[in-house]
């Protein structure tokens, strides 16, 4: 299982920055993908998600472009427009192609040396990298600088990253396949949605171990050090053929394995953006299609906590 690259006609790249604990993922489709969006978090950053409305005449985008470094980072769109113009991939003007990149951050301020945002620099060289092979995975790319479990501050917090992975769909729509990105920066806790046991979140001290349980503090009335700085961004990709609005209602059905993985979700704390991209010939039908892409989206968020390695002061899985 490769993730997102699955899907025919993806190609996934990260640039990241260990030393300033930062980055930014560039995902393209250079051919173009008919894409949708689910926007739930209530603090969100992104530039150009208006072409992904059934109401925008365009039909397709060349690429997304996820990154850290709070809205300094949407800069690093900029990055992979260029490089995609420079291959000659984009929206066909008569002065040239145009690419578009919706994009989205997440806030890594908070972990990440101050001063230092992915930038155009950084977008080109993400797109630069991006391939067919197997997505990387852990503490890359946008989710160099991630972290969940935040209702008492990073103290208590723990590592989190970007996952990925694939679901395959089988009888008569054997050969459709839908495979999810997860870089995920989020308020609450993870859980394994099958066992319901808490994989990374908010811990009892900082020297514990011992999850505090979000969710069940805060009907008790906890408050912490917690801000407005946390998001989680979905990329899920199908090689079934969907037109636009399908596409918006995939996005729709891929944010229900947010709300399955992690506890409490889509607060007035977060900024969660989930993109839906279709790139393909072949036709299932669209429910089936979201079940999977809930499914693989569960899956790729519980990868970004189990192989997000530690921080100093925040632990990880890995």
């Amino acid at each position: 299982m490769k993730g997102l690259t699955d899907i025919p006609g993806l190609l996934v790249g990260h640039a990241t920055d260990r030393q300033a604990v930062t980055g930014c993922t560039a995902i393209l489709c250079p051919d173009g993908a008919t894409a949708g969006v689910d926007i739930r978090g209530s603090a969100t950053g992104s530039l150009q998600t208006d072409v992904l409305t059934p109401l925008h005449l365009n039909e397709k985008i060349h690429g997304l472009c996820l990154a850290g470094g709070s809205a300094f980072g949407l800069e690093a769109a900029s990055g992979v427009v260029r490089f995609l113009e420079s291959k000659g991939h984009g929206f066909p003007t008569g002065a040239g192609v145009v690419p578009l990149v919706p994009a989205a951050i997440l806030y890594d301020l908070g972990v990440a040396r101050k001063g230092v945002r992915p930038g155009r620099e950084m977008g080109f060289a993400a797109a630069e990298a991006a391939t067919s092979d197997a997505v990387a995975e852990g503490c890359v790319g946008a989710g160099t600088g991630a972290t969940v479990g935040k209702l008492y501050g990073m103290a208590q917090a723990m590592k989190s990253g970007i996952g990925s992975a694939t679901v395959w769909l089988d009888g008569p729509y054997a050969g459709i396949r839908v495979a999810a990105l997860a870089a995920v920066n989020a308020f609450g806790d993870v859980r394994d949605p099958e066992s319901g046991h808490i994989l990374a979140g908010a811990r009892v001290s900082p020297q514990s171990g011992q999850f505090a349980d979000m969710a069940f503090q805060l009907k008790r009335g906890a408050r912490g050090g917690f801000r407005n700085e946390n998001t989680t961004l979905v990329a899920v990709a199908t090689n079934a053929r969907l037109s636009k609005i399908e596409a918006n209602k995939l996005a729709q059905f891929a944010s229900i394995g947010v709300a399955r993985t992690i506890s409490p979700v889509w607060t007035t704390s977060d900024g969660d953006i989930t993109f839906a991209l279709s790139l393909g010939a072949e036709r299932a039908d669209l429910t089936a299609i979201g079940i999977a892409a809930s499914e693989a989206v569960s899956a790729a968020i519980l990868r970004s906590v189990r192989l997000a390695e530690s921080l100093p002061g925040i632990p990880g899985l890995r």
